[in-house]
């Protein structure tokens, strides 16, 4: 039987904004399992980002619970939510978030440095990651040296350096032409397959498609929360092309 990895306990979360109380989340629960591939959408301001957020333990939540791996994240600290972030949580984001002056094998080793970790296996993780997303040909290259897709496949490299258990993708194809958005969702498929559970935060629909489960966010609540019937995987492209 799947494990839960993901438990909301009507979450909510609220913001001040100046005398007005913005509610972003409202009494949201839900649960994700082990190697879940989930899709959160919504238009602007329905509160997919701010369910992102808390999701990732960049923010906590008003009120309600959140367990992550069966521990109870919801009241944690700044450094406690960090340490959290680094070991459990793999992140892909649509800007990228590459540090410039750094190389691609650079840049996927960062992760590592807060782990106790010898440079040489530092190095040679990085190295293995890479490859597995097909750069081992521009491991010393730098961002600006880098196409849009392969920086995406650096931040997916680096996003998956600790072995996290979730893999979460926000807008992950935001900044890509269509063909290269493919082999970004490619890219994650081949990672859920291998075992990670991954949840993609977008508003485009086709993207949503290659997720099994489809969750749309409504003014701060969950509107549905669906099996996605016609998962729509890579090569559904290549018969096209053909």
């Amino acid at each position: 039987m799947p494990k839960n990895i993901i438990q909301f306990e009507g979450i909510s979360r609220f913001f001040h904004v100046g005398n007005e109380v913005v509610k972003a989340l409202r009494e949201v629960s839900l649960t994700i399992t082990d190697n879940e591939f989930v899709a959160i959408m919504g238009p602007s301001g329905s509160g997919k980002s701010t369910m992102m957020n808390i999701l990732g333990c960049l923010d906590t939540p008003t009120a309600g619970k959140y367990y992550l791996n069966n521990q109870d994240v919801s009241q944690m600290s700044d450094n406690e939510l960090a340490e959290v972030r680094n070991r459990e949580i793999g992140f892909i984001f649509q800007t990228f978030n590459l540090l410039q002056r750094s190389t691609a094998l650079e840049n996927v080793m960062l992760p590592l440095i807060y782990s106790g970790i010898s440079k040489s296996e530092r190095q040679s993780r990085a190295e293995a990651k890479l490859d597995e997303v097909q750069l081992s040909d521009r491991m010393k290259h730098k961002p600006n040296e880098l196409s849009g897709g392969q920086r995406q496949r650096v931040a997916a490299a680096r996003a998956l350096i600790n072995n996290p258990s979730i893999v979460l993708a926000d807008e992950p194809t935001g900044n890509l032409d269509s063909k290269t958005s493919i082999e970004i969702m490619g890219l994650l498929e081949n990672i859920h397959k291998i075992g990670n559970t991954i949840i993609v935060v977008t508003h485009e629909e086709d993207i949503a498609l290659h997720a099994h489960r489809i969750i749309r966010m409504l003014d701060g609540r969950i509107a549905s929360d669906e099996k996605n019937k016609t998962i729509r995987t890579i090569k559904d492209y290549e018969t096209v092309e053909e």
